[in-house]
């Protein structure tokens, strides 16, 4: 009988616990709002992106991990980066060869999706 009064009792505290924590402060909020974790502007625009823009780049983290699609439009952006400069050496490339240089030099480049901006 005691067993089952002490049960009871701890029933009760549970319950109260619980919708006490779920009814929270009343009017106000238990937390407040939190600010979105992304990246502002993460790569110049206005520039080409050099050693130290990727250092000082930090992804914003996500409860599983990253943000997958803050971490393509880096990936994508870099990638753009990037074809440019092996488009430029080409260009660079053949140009200081010579006439006697293979023609496909610029051909080889290969811009993919992300070498248009």
């Amino acid at each position: 009988m005691i067993v089952f009064f002490f049960l009871m009792i701890a029933l009760v505290v549970v319950v109260a616990a619980v919708t006490l924590a779920v009814i929270g402060g009343g009017s106000e909020a238990v937390l407040p709002e939190a600010e979105p974790d992304r990246v502002a502007d993460g790569l110049p625009e206005t520039r080409p992106v050099v050693r130290a823009d990727i250092d000082a780049l930090r992804l914003p983290v996500a409860p599983r991990g990253y943000r997958m699609a803050e971490v393509d439009d880096v990936l994508e952006r870099l990638a753009a980066e990037l074809a440019e400069r092996d488009a430029r050496i080409a260009q660079l490339t053949a140009a200081t060869a010579g006439p006697d240089a293979p023609a496909d030099v610029t051909d080889r480049v290969d811009l993919g999706k992300g070498g248009e901006r």
